[in-house]
């Protein structure tokens, strides 16, 4: 079986969702979700959305400002000054949609303050921005009559074609089917499954630079991956729960093993820092204490403020047995961002032609060698609506018909072998966490291509387990190639 849209939209977070939103109309318009539609990094998002808009003491010159700081400077400036100048319009945008972000007493925005930020500019709704936004975003998408969404479905596969690109997808019965496009967008989201440990969902497997790797499209800076220095720490999950960067906003202290802070001793900007600039700390702090027991302290503050403030975090720690307001609570770096990915322009659109990347697995430059906080939802909703400006102004020459690529989900019969992600997994955590080791990196990047080369190579069935497996080394091999450069 097979199937025609005008545009398909691989995966279905904010940057996907408002895509969308933002198509005309009149297409006929695919998302395609891995697994259920309240599964992504978006939803995760706990601080906010950063932006100038209807800030008196702020302006743009001051985001952007901290933006290329936090980056090392290592950003794309017109890409800097794009995200912070139209901000303003895509957070009035959401607002309209419906998005509830919360308010001061006199009825005006409340604002918060993260590492990096020089100005109170961040929205949020709780400790659950993300979440909030992602709803409301995917309750306007599911009004649209010209937008189909498929759940739990698994793309094996992309191909450019003559007219746009061929998706093979494994549909949830655990058949196969070929969706064709004109225009392709990307946004799959992060890469954090590539690491024993995460703030990510289990969606964040990097299959969409994956894709277009094999496709031929320029990848760039996938070794810059952000560190979140503040993940709880119960040493037994893959997947770290954050502890917002908001929290160290309102006052939180970092404290080392002995219960004291140290931030003194590494930047004059304490525990306001940057975040690689804290991960960093906490590691050369680790080093020097031969300890991994760090803390992050806020039990000083009001108590019924913090619950107020930080619900969704206050509960999920005390049903891990730590009370926010009346301890210190175990916290370590853990994998939580990527600022590289599939090269875009300014369009979002990459170097192959109608086929675009928005959101994480997208670079755009904007985050330079590290994301400063509450810029990434901001992120992908602006640089999502202008794949979609794009999109539209383009529709006057789209063929009229639609060429379909050919593909198998019987390469071969058997199975991949077991242990494949586990063991890349080992690899990233011990060569590419915080501080690079080199040497690691090189021993790791061969061991990876041996099994990259296993996974193109060696006949295997296409399922789930394959997709995953191929998505995950080959971020790995990527990586570590960039990092041995």
């Amino acid at each position: 079986m097979s199937r025609n849209y005008d545009v398909i939209i691989a995966g279905c977070g904010a940057a996907g969702l408002y895509a969308a939103i933002n198509l005309p109309s009149d297409l006929k318009i695919l998302i395609l979700c891995k697994r259920e539609l309240s599964l992504c990094n978006s939803s995760l998002a706990q601080g906010g959305i950063a932006g100038v808009y209807n800030s008196p003491n702020d302006n743009i010159q001051y985001h952007q400002n901290d933006t290329l700081i936090a980056g090392g400077f290592k950003n794309n400036v017109d890409a800097v000054h794009t995200l912070v100048s139209e901000a303003a319009q895509d957070i009035e945008h959401i607002i309209e949609l419906g998005v509830d972000f919360d308010k001061n007493a006199d009825g005006s925005y409340h604002r918060t303050l993260e590492g990096g930020h020089s100005h109170h500019r961040i929205f949020h709704h709780a400790d659950s921005t993300g979440a909030e936004i992602a709803s409301k975003l995917l309750a306007h998408v599911q009004t649209l009559s010209n937008v189909e969404i498929m759940e739990n479905t698994i793309m094996c596969s992309v191909k450019q074609t003559g007219t746009g690109y061929s998706v093979f997808l494994k549909l949830p019965d655990d058949t196969y089917e070929t969706c064709n496009c004109h225009f392709m967008i990307l946004a799959t989201g992060g890469i954090g499954r590539v690491y024993e440990f995460t703030t990510n969902s289990a969606i964040a497997t990097g299959d969409g630079i994956t894709f277009a790797y094999e496709m031929g499209a320029k990848i760039k800076n996938l070794s810059y991956v952000q560190f979140h220095p503040t993940a709880f720490n119960n040493r037994a999950t893959r997947e770290c729960f954050l502890i917002s960067e908001a929290v160290r906003g309102e006052g939180a202290y970092l404290l080392n093993c002995k219960k004291e802070r140290f931030m003194q001793n590494y930047d004059e900007r304490l525990e306001l820092a940057p975040r690689d600039v804290v991960s960093h700390a906490i590691v050369l702090e680790s080093r020097k204490q031969n300890s991994t027991d760090f803390y992050l302290d806020i039990s000083y503050k009001d108590s019924d403020f913090l619950k107020k403030r930080f619900p969704m975090i206050y509960k999920n720690l005390m049903e891990q047995g730590y009370d926010l307001t009346k301890e210190p609570v175990p916290i370590y770096p853990c994998q939580h961002y990527l600022m590289g990915g599939i090269d875009v322009d300014k369009n979002s659109e990459t170097s192959l032609r109608n086929l675009f990347a928005c959101g994480e697995c997208s670079h755009t430059g904007v985050h330079g060698s590290n994301r400063l906080a509450s810029n990434s939802l901001l992120e992908a909703l602006v640089f999502s609506r202008h794949a979609a400006n794009c999109i539209a102004s383009r529709l006057s020459s789209v063929p009229e018909g639609f060429e379909e690529a050919e593909f198998s989900a019987h390469i071969g019969s058997s199975r991949i072998p077991k242990g494949y992600r586990t063991e890349t997994r080992r690899i990233m955590q011990r060569s590419h966490f915080v501080i690079p080791d080199k040497k690691a990196a090189a021993e790791g990047f061969k061991r990876v291509k041996e099994m990259r080369d296993d996974l193109l190579n060696g006949g295997y069935l296409v399922d789930a387990d394959y997709v995953l497996a191929k998505s995950i080394v080959t971020v790995a091999y990527i990586i570590l190639g960039e990092v041995m450069q």
